[in-house]
């Protein structure tokens, strides 16, 4: 087990190194940092560490500034003088509070409490090499669906992560890209919504939505929504009272 100390006071990290190696012989202290600058240096590097002990209060700041601004997703074991910070330190990372002075036996508590969890959330070696096969098969580039636009008499393919929302207009049907560019599409608006579906949301009778276009959406009247896009576009798009609910949960989910 890899583990990090995080402590300006040098008597007591190497305290602590003692107390953790004397309890577990196959713990190795990967460093012993004493400040927030230093320690977001070393953490984003991206060092292979299964456990961070640290103090909050340090020379330069408090370490929680460490674990926000490196994004840390190693649990960490918070040992400090003060019980002020307990809230905030299990909002973090954090998987314990040891106050100090701290001993052999908190320690070894705050050890067999990492063991604990790390066995109850760790998958079998099966399962989990199920897992990985699964978030292969789901990280492969997948090709997006194209339509095709006609410019004179040319037809072309246009890939569809490259619109933003599809509108008809004088009894065509358009596509707007997230360039500003605007074409022509041969396929009618339902069969662009059954194709497209659920990365494309049907506004109304008129509108198709990139989730992607979708900036955010406020109240309109009559229980209507109103949806503003991230890309400009002079006209209003106002989803039916009726697709409220089934826009709201599209927002949400996608």
């Amino acid at each position: 087990m890899k583990i990090l100390i995080i402590e300006d006071e040098k008597l007591t990290a190497k305290d602590l190194a003692r107390t953790i190696t004397g309890l577990d012989p196959d713990a190795e202290i990967v460093a012993m940092l004493s400040s927030v600058e230093e320690s977001v240096v070393f953490l984003q590097a991206s060092p292979a560490i299964d456990l961070i002990f640290s103090d909050i209060q340090l020379g330069d700041g408090l370490s929680f500034e460490i674990f926000e601004k490196t994004q840390n997703q190693t649990p960490v074991i918070f040992c400090t003088a003060f019980n002020e910070y307990a809230l905030e330190a299990f909002k973090t990372v954090g998987i314990d509070y040891l106050l100090k002075p701290f001993s052999k036996a908190t320690v070894g508590k705050a050890l067999e409490k990492y063991q604990l969890l790390k066995e109850r959330l760790t998958p079998p070696k099966d399962e989990m090499k199920g897992i990985m096969n699964l978030l292969k098969v789901q990280l492969q580039p997948t090709k997006t669906p194209s339509v095709i636009i006609l410019q004179g008499d040319k037809i072309i393919p246009l890939d569809t992560a490259q619109v933003a929302l599809f509108v008809v207009e004088n009894e065509g049907v358009f596509a707007y890209t997230f360039d500003q560019r605007k074409w022509l599409i041969s396929q009618t608006l339902d069969h662009l919504e059954h194709k497209l579906s659920p990365t494309f949301f049907r506004a109304n009778r008129q509108f198709l939505v990139n989730r992607r276009a979708v900036k955010d959406a406020s109240q309109h009247f009559n229980r209507k929504i109103a949806v503003n896009l991230t890309v400009p576009f002079s006209e209003q798009i106002v989803v039916g009272k009726l697709k409220v609910t089934a826009f709201m949960e599209w927002l949400a989910q996608h």
